[in-house]
């Protein structure tokens, strides 16, 4: 039984293990099925949307192949070719577009916007990215796992992520340890841990999770570090400099991943990631600062780690196809 027909997809924790295994194997049989040339077009006549309120380039690409790949058009609106909250309430244009499409894509701001949208629209929503949670990076994230550890059950790795915890991508990876049981360690500034109630509501049920200042601690004996950028997408300038003084000390490099005590220590990264003076913020950020070759990880740490970081980029369009499939096809046997 297909148990994300018509269903929303908004955070990892609407679904239970079984529904997100069932997600992960669909997507490595859909990709196995591109590479050898015999993908089945299961999305003919389907009209998607996808609504950006932040700018993106994996998330948009990955859903637009994905779509296109399945054989459904897309309509892309971005920030500024909707009247969403400003001119038109979020019930109408959800009801509006409700109407015109069989699912939309959202990727923007607060989690209460996608929500009005789900409820209102009546047709499947997936997300995209907001502020809250970034559960289709994190699907990606978990089909590489099984690509790379190909001996192990996603249950037998150690994830530990490092940097800002209070990050969408650290809250789906809590609800994700809680839903698949890998142990994860949470390691930031005090000032930088998850929300105190959002960490509670999974701490306190799984012993697995753990959050911590003392690197040496949170790192040790882990499979994968995970990283991220420090300076989110619209974060206001004044708290920069302030949080990057905070995390100087938790880049990822050759030092940090020695604590590990692990030599095949894999990193991850959702991108874009600001390892080289090669972006005008990067460069201005490092030379600011003065951090060494890289802000939130280093340019040689980035490069021995860069084909596992690109194959968690191009993963997205399988999860994609996996997700918009399940969620508009009810019979939909490879």
């Amino acid at each position: 039984m297909n148990p994300f027909y018509l269903r929303n997809f908004l955070k990892l924790s609407d679904f239970n293990s079984e529904n997100i295994l069932f997600l992960l194997n669909f997507s490595e049989k859909i990709k196995f099925k591109k590479i050898i040339q015999k993908e089945k077009k299961f999305l003919k006549n389907k009209n998607l949307a996808l609504i950006f309120e932040k700018k993106s380039t994996r998330t948009r690409c990955s859903f637009e192949i994905a779509a296109f790949d399945q054989g459904a058009k897309t309509t892309y609106l971005g920030p500024k070719d909707t009247h969403l909250g400003y001119k038109e309430s979020i019930e109408d244009t959800a009801e509006t577009l409700g109407k015109m499409y069989d699912g939309i894509l959202y990727r923007g701001y607060k989690q209460k916007i996608i929500k009005k949208l789900a409820k209102y629209s009546k047709i499947p929503i997936w997300n995209g990215l907001t502020n809250e949670h970034h559960p289709t990076q994190i699907l990606s994230d978990l089909l590489t796992i099984k690509e790379i550890f190909p001996q192990k059950n996603i249950n037998q790795i150690k994830i530990t992520y490092i940097g800002d915890s209070t990050n969408n991508i650290s809250n789906s990876l809590l609800e994700a340890s809680n839903l698949l049981n890998f142990k994860l360690s949470l390691i930031s500034p005090k000032k930088y841990f998850p929300k105190k109630k959002f960490f509670n509501k999974y701490s306190n049920i799984k012993k697995n999770i753990k959050l911590t200042e003392d690197i040496e601690i949170g790192i040790k004996n882990a499979d994968i570090v995970y990283t991220d950028v420090w300076i989110s997408m619209g974060e206001k300038i004044e708290n920069q400099e302030e949080k990057i003084i905070s995390l100087k000390k938790y880049q990822v490099n050759k030092k940090i991943l020695k604590l590990s005590k692990n030599p095949f220590v894999k990193v991850f990264h959702c991108l874009p990631a600001l390892h080289n003076k090669k972006t005008i913020f990067g460069k201005e950020i490092i030379k600011k600062f003065n951090l060494k070759n890289g802000v939130e990880i280093t340019d040689d740490i980035f490069n021995l780690n860069k084909k596992i970081i690109f194959q968690q980029s191009s993963n997205r369009v399988h999860i994609m196809k996996s997700l918009i499939i399940n969620c508009l096809i009810k019979n939909n046997n490879l």
